[in-house]
């Protein structure tokens, strides 16, 4: 949405303003500066990056699995260790992973295959046992240091290793599938995964260098980037994708996709018009999801699904203050 004032104008963003933006400020900003090392030249050559439509003979994965998962921090606790002063602190918190299944471009809902809810206590703390609620068990996951940053991490760790299983075990029960499986963020931690594809909404780093994100910019719904192998901590290959948006504020609009480094170039090409196709059917719709295109209609639908099995959080908060009680 672009709307005029006087000679000048603005455009409003089309995400709700209570999520952080999907192009970060200081990203665009710096815009040519980053650290990461780029081979650009993995399609065509840097200097003849334009926007990209997919092959006439690609075609849609005809079934994409799309997994993704949720937290959330019930308590905060303190484990009061005999003889240890002064107590360790940890979170307690419920997290769940799901993976649903879909036929990009066929207008039916996507099935839920598989969900799993768990529930940990994460601490540093040696000594810390198992706590025990009307509402469930907080098992005892340990976490590298007891900052607030380190318990955090370590939450997300078992919530990424709960995703993968969960991918792993659900490609087993239905073999001979030959699904896609979209993660919903990026791919770090599964790239051993076949056919993975990691998927970006927002983003806080402007890898690409000024020429090569103008072609960003100019992207058109249902084109992408040429592919390109990104290298930070890991390698991966990476292209951007325009879905669908009625807004004109920048990269609105756009994701970014990752998969393998171990796949040819030729692969990763065909990977990348075959999600392609498939993303601009999926696009979320902006009267309802704050978020939308990127966040993806069956993205939000099992977002709000593992929010509900994560079970009410006064229910859990007071099940746990009745355990420190006994």
């Amino acid at each position: 949405m672009s709307i005029a004032i006087g000679h000048g104008g603005f455009t409003v963003d089309a995400w709700d303003p209570g999520y952080s933006a999907a192009l970060a400020a200081d990203a665009l900003a710096e815009l040519g500066a980053t650290s990461a090392e780029l081979d650009l030249d993995v399609e065509v050559p840097a200097a003849d990056w334009r926007p990209v439509s997919p092959a006439p003979d690609a075609a849609p994965p005809a079934v994409m699995s799309i997994a993704d998962g949720v937290r959330r921090i019930d308590a905060r606790v303190w484990s009061h260790d005999a003889g240890v002063v002064p107590p360790s602190p940890g979170i307690a918190a419920s997290y769940a992973a799901g993976i649903v299944r879909c036929t990009p471009g066929d207008g039916a809902p996507a099935q839920l295959a598989a969900v799993e809810v768990r529930r940990s206590l994460f601490t540093a703390s040696p000594y810390a046992s198992d706590i025990k609620t009307t509402a469930g068990v907080y098992r005892v996951e340990a976490a590298a240091d007891d900052s607030m940053d380190g318990l955090s991490l370590a939450l997300q760790q078992r919530l990424t290793e709960l995703e993968v299983d969960l991918s792993i075990r659900a490609r087993a029960d239905d073999a001979g599938a030959d699904d896609l499986l979209l993660v919903d963020g990026p791919l770090r931690g599964r790239t051993h995964l076949p056919r993975t594809v990691g998927y970006i909404k927002t983003h806080h780093t402007a890898y690409l260098p000024a020429p090569q994100a103008a072609v960003v910019s100019a992207l058109g719904p249902g084109q992408r980037t040429p592919v390109f192998l990104m290298g930070t901590s890991w390698r991966r290959h990476a292209w951007y994708v325009a879905l669908p948006v009625r807004s004109a504020a920048p990269w609105a609009g756009v994701v970014r996709c990752e998969g393998g480094a171990d796949m040819k170039p030729d692969e990763a090409v065909r990977l990348a018009d075959s999600v392609t196709l498939a993303l601009p059917s999926l696009a979320g719709v902006d009267y309802k999801d704050p978020r939308a295109p990127q966040n993806l209609v069956p993205i939000g639908g099992l977002e709000k699904l593992l929010r509900h099995r994560l079970g009410d959080p006064r229910l859990l908060y007071r099940s746990l203050r009745a355990a420190a009680d006994r």
